[in-house]
């Protein structure tokens, strides 16, 4: 069992940045796969960012590749989510997931636990 919760949203400027980070209980941190997630104001919630068990393996979606970063530190049990050159349609709930690898990493039966969701809006 993975309890997961994320920090670090909040109301930026555009073109500004933010650093979202996710905080993991439990003693197997370092064995999940994990990602982040977004959900904007009447949409969906779409892939964001993947990092491996090992933080050998990155992946993003095309929307955020060259503005974001996703980093792990197992040795503290966190995710970290660097956004940079944010804007407006960055604005959404920000989730981090947690799941054992698997062959795909973007989709959300990739992974097992989810946090609650850390908020970021972005003003133009």
């Amino acid at each position: 069992q993975v309890q997961l919760v994320e920090s670090g949203g909040g109301l930026v400027q555009a073109g500004g940045s933010l650093r979202l980070s996710c905080a993991a209980s439990g003693r197997t941190f370092s064995s999940y796969a994990m990602g982040w997630f977004r959900q904007g104001p009447g949409k969906e919630r779409e892939f964001v960012a993947y990092i491996s068990a090992t933080g050998g393996s990155t992946y993003y979606a095309d929307s955020v590749k060259g503005r974001f970063t996703i980093s792990r530190d197992n040795a503290k049990n966190t995710v970290s989510l660097q956004m940079n050159s944010l804007k407006p349609e960055d604005t959404a709930a920000y989730y981090c997931a947690a799941g054992r690898p698997r062959t795909t990493v973007r989709y959300e039966y990739d992974y097992d636990y989810w946090g609650q969701g850390t908020q970021v809006t972005v003003s133009s």
